[in-house]
């Protein structure tokens, strides 16, 4: 029943204003929470331990689709296995994006998995520094400390992000700073013990190291213990963004260097040609151009000969020794160091 007098009236008016206020702030009018459907798939995905694997049915997990009620519930029953990766840019990628996201939408649920996804990643470091391709999956090669396809080199950006506080990383629990960057010094650390002397000369990098012994050791079995032109690139690069590098750092910078320029193969590409005779009517081939200058993917230790493996881990000393399969598949030859050298290092060598 309405008020009859005025008092009355101005008290049942104020009476449904604070009434709506509390129904506004307090349940039926609260705003919907914003979501992003690449991070709502990032977080169905992640582990319970915090970090993702890049598979699915062993196929790389495709975030971008819109996946049945039934592979849902697949897919979150695994949320148990000890998968978790940073082979591929597994976990660093997804961090990255929810970091991203949160900002975005101000939706808290993606921040906390990507602090989750920082604690996996920090969880994993060993102590000597590096880390391994799989945690805590530790059969066959995935506990070997991993330079492999960059994967220790991204998960030290993820933690140069964080002590920065850049690429949205600001947002990310302050404590998390000084854990970041004693794991940056870790890796420094590792990065410094595991560069290869040869013959009594500092050179690079192996792809991937005992996890024990840091001693270079062979990977998938077209992957032998070698020297490699194109991982060693980026760690060069890490290595050149420290700020007042020491007199070890900038040692291992300027050999890596000097190395890279010893073993580059001036006149030649490595290019892909139609072949009939091959299973995919395509084949790849070492050839000669006056204009190319490229670098072997894999270098003998003891020689720096450029090297070639395929299914069988015969070492071979010609690619076209080497089955078509793994001939046309995979990055044999590139020209990854030469920005560093042409540009970079010298950049690098002026400022320092």
């Amino acid at each position: 029943m309405k008020p009859t007098t005025p008092y009355k009236r101005v008290l049942y008016i104020a009476g449904q204003i604070v009434l709506a206020f509390l129904l506004c702030y307090h349940g039926k009018a609260t705003p919907a929470v914003v979501t992003d459907p690449v991070a709502e798939n990032m977080l169905m995905f992640q582990r319970s331990n915090g970090g993702w694997n890049k598979h699915l049915d062993e196929k790389a997990v495709n975030y971008n689709k819109t996946y049945t009620p039934e592979e849902q519930a697949s897919i979150r029953s695994k949320a148990t296995a000890l998968d978790a990766t940073i082979d591929n840019e597994a976990t660093t990628k997804e961090i990255k994006y929810l970091v991203k996201a949160n900002k975005k939408t101000d939706n808290k649920a993606y921040l906390d998995a990507a602090e989750r996804g920082i604690q996996y990643l920090l969880s994993a470091q060993y102590e000597n520094g590096g880390w391994p391709q799989y945690y805590p999956d530790k059969s066959s090669y995935r506990s070997q400390v991993t330079f492999n396809d960059n994967a220790i080199i991204n998960v030290i950006t993820v933690m140069e992000d964080i002590v920065a506080g850049k690429n949205d990383f600001d947002a990310v629990n302050k404590s998390f700073i000084p854990k970041a960057a004693a794991a940056i010094q870790k890796a420094i650390s590792c990065i410094l013990a595991t560069q290869i002397k040869a013959n009594g000369k500092l050179t690079a990098w192996c792809t991937q190291y005992n996890a024990k012994t840091l001693v270079p050791e062979m990977a998938r079995k077209f992957e032998l213990a070698s020297i490699s032109a194109f991982e060693s690139v980026n760690i060069v690069r890490f290595l050149m963004r420290q700020p007042n590098p020491s007199p070890e750092m900038k040692q291992a910078i300027t050999a890596a260097v000097q190395w890279f320029d010893a073993v580059k193969i001036p006149g030649h590409s490595f290019v892909e040609i139609a072949d009939a005779k091959q299973p995919k009517g395509k084949d790849r081939v070492f050839v000669e151009d006056a204009n190319s200058t490229i670098w072997a993917r894999f270098y003998e230790i003891e020689t720096n000969r450029p090297m070639f493996s395929g299914r069988d881990s015969e070492k071979k000393y010609s690619v076209a020794e080497i089955e078509a399969e793994r001939r046309v598949g995979y990055a044999w030859y590139g020209n990854w160091p030469a920005k560093l050298l042409d540009k970079e290092y010298p950049a690098w060598l002026k400022a320092n």
